[in-house]
C-alpha cells in the first residue's frame, strides 16, 4: 500500500525559493572569482606602483611618507561613512558606484604624467597625486569596500567560509603576483629606451581597462537582501572610551602601525634611490614578502585554530623589529629577498591572521563594520603620524652622525619593541566577552577578512584550549 504524502503549496514555494537562493549564491561566488581577478589586475598595475610614479614625477621621501599615511587615514574614514550609508543604500549600489568613481579618477593620473613630460605645474604634481591617491580615491574605496565585505560574507555558507576565502585569496594573490611582475618588466622595458613616463601611462591605461572589467563582473553578482539596523550604530567616542580587552587591542594596533610606518614606506625609496635598483629588481624584491606570505598563511591559519591568536601576534611582533634593521645592512637583491623578505612574509602571515581572527571573535556581524572602521581609523591616525615623522626624518632632518634613513629604521624598530612589551601582556585571548554598553552580540565567526598588511609573553600563560573548533 502506497502512502500519500501531502505537500502544501507554501512548502513548495519555500523550497523553490530556497533552491533559487542557493543557486544564485553559488553563481555569485563563481562570478566573484572573476571580479577578484580583474580587480587584482587593475590594482597591481596602478596602486602597486604609486611610489615609483611619485618619485618619477618629482616627489621625494616626504611626499612618499605623506601619500602612505593619508591613504591609511582616508580609507577607514570612508568605511565609517559607508557603514552609515548601508542603512539607506544597497551594498551593491555602494560598491559598484565606488569602483566606477575610482576608474574615472585614474584618468587624471595619466594627465599628471603628461604635464610632467611637458614641464607644466612640476612643483604641484606630487601634491595633486597625493590628494588623489592619498585622500580622494582611498576615501571612495573605503565607502564601497565595507559594503563589499558585508555582501561577500553573506554569500558564503558559514561552513564553507574558510575554504572559499582561502581559495579566492590564493587565486587573486597569484594573479596579483604575476601582474606585478609583468608591470615591473614593462616599466623596465620602457625605461631602457628612455620612455619611462610612457611606460607608466601604458600601465595605468591597462589598469583602467581591468578595473572596468571588474565593475562589469561586480554588477553580475547576486546581492541578498540586507539592511543595517540603525540601533547598531555607536559613535567613535563610545568606541575609544571603552578601554576593555578589545579597546586595548585596537590601541595596540594603532601604536604598532605608528612605529612600523616610520620605516616601511621608505624601503621602496632605499631600493630606487639609494641602491639604484631597476624597476624589475624593485618589483621582485617587493613581491618576495607577498610570496612568502602566501606560503606561510595556511600554516599560520592552522596554528591559530590549534593554539590561539595571541601566540601568532607575539611571534609577529618579535619578528617585525628585525626588518628595518636588516634593510640598513643588506644591499644585495637576493639577500633582501631571502632575509627581510622572508621574515616579512612570515611576520605578516602571523600578524594578519592573528589580528583578524581576534577581531572576528569579539564582534557581532551587526557591529563589525563600525568596529573595523573605528579600529582602522585609529590605525590610520597612527599611520599618518608615523609616516610623517619618518618622511620628515629622512628628507629634512639635520642628523649628521648617521644616515637619516637609517636613523628612521632604528627608531622604528625600537618603538615597535617598546609598544609590544607594553601592550601585549595586557591582552587576553578573545573567545567571548560582554559589550552590552555598545550593544555587542559577541559570537564566534568564521575567518573571512582578506587583509591588508603588515608586522612573547610567557608560553605557560597561553591557553589554546579556550578556542572553539569550527
Amino acid at each position: 500500500m502506497v502512502k500519500k504524502v501531502e505537500v502544501s503549496s507554501t512548502e513548495v514555494v519555500e523550497n523553490e525559493e530556497s533552491n533559487y537562493l542557493k543557486h544564485s549564491k553559488e553563481h555569485a561566488l563563481r562570478t566573484s572569482m572573476k571580479e577578484g581577478c580583474t580587480q587584482s589586475l587593475g590594482v597591481n598595475m596602478s596602486s602597486g606602483f604609486l611610489t615609483p610614479l611619485l618619485l618619477a614625477i618629482g616627489g621625494n621621501s616626504f611626499h612618499v611618507g605623506l601619500l602612505s599615511s593619508l591613504n591609511g587615514l582616508a580609507d577607514p574614514t570612508g568605511e565609517i561613512v559607508g557603514s552609515k550609508m548601508m542603512e539607506k543604500y544597497s551594498r551593491k549600489k555602494l560598491w559598484v558606484n565606488a569602483k566606477l568613481l575610482i576608474v574615472l579618477l585614474q584618468i587624471p593620473i595619466i594627465a599628471l604624467i603628461y604635464f610632467y613630460w611637458k614641464g607644466l605645474f612640476v612643483l604641484s604634481l606630487p601634491w595633486i597625486m597625493i590628494a588623489l591617491w592619498g585622500l580622494i580615491i582611498p576615501f571612495i574605496y573605503g565607502v564601497g569596500y565595507v559594503s563589499w565585505l558585508s555582501w561577500l560574507g553573506d554569500l558564503v555558507p558559514a561552513e564553507k567560509k574558510g575554504k572559499f576565502f582561502a581559495s579566492r585569496n590564493k587565486i587573486t594573490g597569484f594573479v596579483g603576483l604575476v601582474t606585478f611582475l609583468f608591470a615591473g618588466l614593462l616599466l623596465d622595458l620602457f625605461k631602457t629606451r628612455g620612455y619611462v613616463l610612457l611606460g607608466f601611462t601604458v600601465l595605468f591605461a591597462f589598469a583602467i581597462i581591468f578595473r572596468i572589467a571588474s565593475v562589469y563582473y561586480t554588477g553580475k553578482i547576486f546581492n541578498p537582501y540586507f539592511r543595517v539596523k540603525k540601533k547598531s550604530y555607536f559613535s567613535f567616542f563610545s568606541f575609544i572610551k571603552r578601554y576593555d580587552n578589545y579597546g586595548k587591542f585596537a590601541f595596540f594596533q594603532a601604536f604598532f602601525f605608528f612605529a612600523m610606518m616610520i620605516s616601511a614606506p621608505f624601503f621602496a625609496v632605499r631600493m630606487l634611490e639609494d641602491l639604484n635598483f631597476s624597476y624589475i629588481t624593485y618589483t621582485i624584491v617587493s613581491l618576495s614578502s607577498t610570496l612568502f606570505y602566501l606560503i606561510f598563511a595556511p600554516f599560520a591559519g592552522r596554528f591559530s585554530d590549534k593554539y590561539g591568536n595571541l601566540k601568532l601576534i607575539y611571534f609577529a611582533c618579535f619578528l617585525f623589529p628585525l626588518i628595518p634593521l636588516l634593510w640598513i645592512f643588506l644591499e644585495n637583491p637576493l639577500a633582501l629577498i631571502f632575509i627581510p623578505g622572508l621574515i616579512s612574509g612570515l611576520a605578516n602571515a602571523a600578524f594578519v591572521i592573528g589580528t583578524t581572527d581576534f577581531s572576528y571573535n569579539a564582534i557581532s556581524p551587526q557591529k563589525r563594520g563600525f568596529c573595523f572602521a573605528y579600529s582602522a581609523l585609529l590605525i590610520g591616525l597612527g599611520t599618518l603620524l608615523g609616516s610623517f615623522i619618518g618622511g620628515w626624518t629622512v628628507e629634512y632632518s639635520n642628523i649628521s652622525f648617521v644616515n637619516p634613513m637609517f636613523f628612521a629604521f632604528i627608531l622604528s624598530a625600537f618603538i615597535m619593541i617598546v609598544i609590544s612589551i607594553y601592550f601585549l601582556p595586557k591582552l587576553k585571548e578573545e573567545n567571548g566577552a560582554s559589550f552590552e554598553g555598545l550593544h555587542f552580540d559577541v559570537s564566534k565567526s568564521a575567518k573571512t577578512f582578506n587583509s591588508a598588511v603588515v608586522w612573547i609573553r610567557q608560553l605557560s600563560h597561553w591557553q589554546p584550549h579556550l578556542r572553539n573548533k569550527k
